[in-house]
């Protein structure tokens, strides 16, 4: 079977999953999840991404994700590509850890986005990793329906906007509507074209671009057209980092090709990066959880600190009190 195309553009929703090499777990412990959530944050804030939706497994991931300009590919190269030196550094592995390239599914938002987000939630209790929802905290879960605001790259409102203008009333009915999908059919089966999901007209608009989007990424020599030469930034700004910082974040070359450039080490340019990453209020920012007591049918175990056990009678939520670090 040949390789699924990419098509790109400004407000396209995808659904991408990316799985463990040789279904290996990619993520060993709660460090793990932390780490790639907070890289998860990054990415968001650098390639203006949204996420609707996601849920961390053993040895994939779910991500449900509306992008604010044509670059899926770009963002998603850094997020399993960062990753994965992550998790090799940390486990003291080499090679692979994903599976390929990470798939993505086009989804027509107004009629397939509320279907997918229930079906990407319900991921661990399909699993049987958990007996109830509740007991996952890594999903959006628990997000959808705590008395907080969530992380400025998650966006829960379009979602609970279908089920009413009321809070109370649309979270109420989202959880029945939660429920009521366990033991559906998957809507991935519903997918045609290997990367559509959507009605007749959503799939045939949209399958009529496949050859002009050949090979499926937006080429990097076009961002580039769109950005100074690595060299115009150099001449640009007098201070080494601000050079570097710039040209990253113009998302038009890797780290790996500004290192080269400047002639320092890839871990240099990392550490530069992530100091002069612009702030993205509430962006990342999970440091510290405070308890909340709730009545009991609002009690949902949210739980982001590093250890500890969590009550049925309290609710874990969190608050946002860094820019752009790591979720410690």
């Amino acid at each position: 079977m040949n390789r699924p195309l990419r098509l790109q553009f400004a407000g396209a929703v995808y659904h991408v999953t990316s799985r463990g090499d040789r279904q290996q777990l990619i993520f060993h412990d709660d460090k793990d999840r932390y780490a790639w959530l907070d890289m998860l944050a990054q990415v968001c804030a650098r390639f203006n991404f949204t996420v609707h939706s996601f849920c961390l497994m053993g040895n994939h991931y779910h991500l449900l994700i509306e992008t604010g300009d044509a670059n899926l590919a770009t963002g998603m190269r850094q997020l399993n590509g960062q990753y994965s030196r992550y998790f090799n550094r940390r486990h003291q592995r080499a090679g692979h850890v994903f599976q390929g390239r990470y798939v993505a599914i086009l989804v027509q938002k107004e009629s397939h986005l509320r279907e997918l987000a229930r079906y990407v939630v319900l991921n661990p209790l399909r699993a049987n990793m958990v007996s109830r929802l509740e007991a996952w905290p890594w999903s959006s879960y628990a997000l959808m329906i705590q008395p907080v605001a969530p992380p400025s790259w998650l966006r829960i409102d379009w979602i609970l906007g279908q089920f009413g203008t009321n809070r109370a009333n649309a979270i109420a009915a989202y959880l029945q509507f939660v429920a009521a999908g366990r033991g559906l059919a998957s809507p991935i089966e519903s997918v045609r074209h290997q990367l559509l999901l959507g009605d007749d007209d959503f799939v045939a608009r949209h399958r009529t671009a496949l050859p002009s989007a050949l090979p499926g990424e937006v080429k990097r020599e076009q961002r580039r057209s769109m950005a100074l030469s690595l060299a115009e930034y150099q001449a640009k700004f007098a201070d080494r980092d601000q050079a570097i910082a710039a040209a990253y974040f113009s998302t038009a070359y890797t780290m790996a090709a500004i290192a080269q450039h400047f002639q320092v080490h890839y871990r240099t340019v990392s550490r530069i990066v992530q100091r002069m990453a612009p702030q993205q209020s509430g962006s990342c920012a999970i440091v510290r959880p405070r308890i909340l007591n709730l009545p009991r049918h609002r009690r949902i175990m949210w739980r982001w600190q590093r250890s500890g056990r969590v009550t049925p009678t309290r609710l874990w939520v969190v608050e946002p009190v860094c820019q752009i670090g790591a979720l410690v």
